[in-house]
C-alpha cells in the first residue's frame, strides 16, 4: 500500500517502523511542528520525525492538518491509506474520505473504553486488570469509529504508565500491520461502537494531577503513583520541599490507631510508611527536591526522617 503516516510521540514510532518493515510504501509522514525544549529553547523534532528521517521519508509538519493547502498536498500524494497513531490533531472529513481504505487509527485502549488523549495512564490509575489496542476506522467523532481489530494486554501488579506504554506500542504496531493486510485482502471486519463509552473520557494528564491527597485510600494513591510514572509523577511535600514518589506498596492495616492522614508511621530500610484514609502506603522509591531518585533505604541514610512528620500541605 501507499501510506501516509500521521503520528508524533514515541508511542507511534514502532507502528511507523513496522509498516516500513512490512514493505509498504510510506510516501509521507505527518507530525506536529518542532517544539522548543530545554533552557536554550532549542527546537527539537518529534520522535516520529526522527524515525522518518532515518528512513529518508518526506516529513510534513502543518500547524493545521485540515488546512486547505495541506489537504491539497495529501490529494497530490494520493495515498491508499492514512494510518494515524497519537498524532494530536483533528482529522477533517475531507481527509478521512481521501484514501481508498480511509484512515485507520491505532488507539491504546480496548474501545469503547477510554476514548480520549491519555488512555494508558488512566487504565493504570483506575486499577484496571487489562488494557490493549484497538485499530479502528476513523470517523468524524472522537475515537468513535468502527472497530476493526483488538489485542488485549494484561496490566501487571507493578505496571506503570511507562511500562504499559511500551507494551501497547509494540502490540499496536504489530496489530496495525495485520489490519492493513486484512484490509488489502478484503477480509477485515468492522464492528460499530456503542454511542456511549464504558468509561469516563480519558482526559489529558497534567502535572497538577500528581499531587497526592493523603485523605484518599492507599490503594488509589499507589495506582496514581504507577499511572503517572514516569511523567509527570505523583508528588507530595516534606519539610517544605517537593517529594516525588516513584514506587510504593499498599499495606491494608494501619500501625497506629489515631494517626493523621499523611503522617509518617515508620522510616527504615523497608520504606517510608505513611497513613492514608484507608490503610497505609509504604514508599519504596522517592526523590526529594534537589536530590537524585533513589530507594528509600539509601535516601534515609543521608536524610534522616522522624516518625510523626506529616507529608503534604495542611
Amino acid at each position: 500500500m501507499k501510506v501516509v503516516f500521521m503520528g508524533t510521540p514515541d508511542f507511534a514510532v514502532g507502528t511507523l517502523e513496522e509498516i516500513v518493515k512490512a514493505g509498504h510504501e510510506v510516501a509521507a509522514v505527518v507530525t506536529q511542528p518542532d517544539k522548543p525544549k530545554g533552557r536554550g529553547k532549542t527546537l527539537m523534532p518529534t520522535p516520529v520525525k526522527e524515525a522518518a528521517l532515518k528512513y529518508a521519508i518526506p516529513v510534513y509538519q502543518p500547524l493545521k492538518v485540515r488546512a486547505e493547502e495541506f489537504v491539497k498536498v495529501l490529494e497530490g500524494i494520493a495515498p491508499d491509506i492514512i494510518v494515524v497513531a497519537a498524532f494530536g490533531q483533528i482529522i477533517s472529513k475531507e481527509i478521512l474520505e481521501l484514501p481508498k481504505y480511509g484512515c485507520i487509527n491505532v488507539h491504546a485502549s480496548l474501545l469503547p473504553a477510554y476514548r480520549g488523549a491519555a488512555p494508558i495512564q488512566w487504565a493504570v490509575i483506575n486499577g484496571d486488570k487489562e488494557s490493549g489496542v484497538t485499530i479502528m476506522q476513523m470517523d468524524e467523532g472522537l475515537d468513535t469509529g468502527d472497530m476493526i481489530d483488538k489485542v488485549v494486554v494484561p496490566i501487571e501488579k507493578e505496571e506503570t504508565g511507562g511500562s504499559l506504554f511500551d507494551k501497547l506500542s509494540i502490540a499496536g504496531a504489530k496489530l496495525c500491520v495485520k489490519v492493513m493486510a486484512d484490509l488489502e485482502a478484503g477480509v477485515a471486519g468492522r464492528i460499530p461502537q456503542p454511542e456511549e463509552s464504558t468509561t469516563p473520557y480519558a482526559k489529558m494528564i497534567s502535572k497538577q494531577m500528581g499531587k497526592i491527597d493523603w485523605n484518599r485510600p492507599a490503594k488509589e494513591i499507589e495506582q496514581l503513583v504507577r499511572g503517572l510514572n514516569p511523567w509527570p509523577s505523583a508528588y507530595t511535600s516534606m519539610n517544605g520541599k517537593n517529594l516525588k514518589i516513584w514506587s510504593a506498596e499498599v499495606l491494608e492495616k494501619s500501625e497506629a490507631d489515631e494517626a493523621q492522614t499523611g503522617q509518617i508511621l515508620r522510616a527504615d530500610k523497608n520504606g517510608l510508611l505513611v497513613q492514608t484514609k484507608e490503610g497505609c502506603l509504604n514508599i519504596k522509591e522517592l526523590q526529594l527536591e534537589g536530590k537524585k531518585r533513589m530507594d528509600t533505604a539509601s535516601f534515609l541514610r543521608g536524610y534522616p526522617v522522624d516518625t510523626g512528620l506529616t507529608l503534604g500541605d495542611k
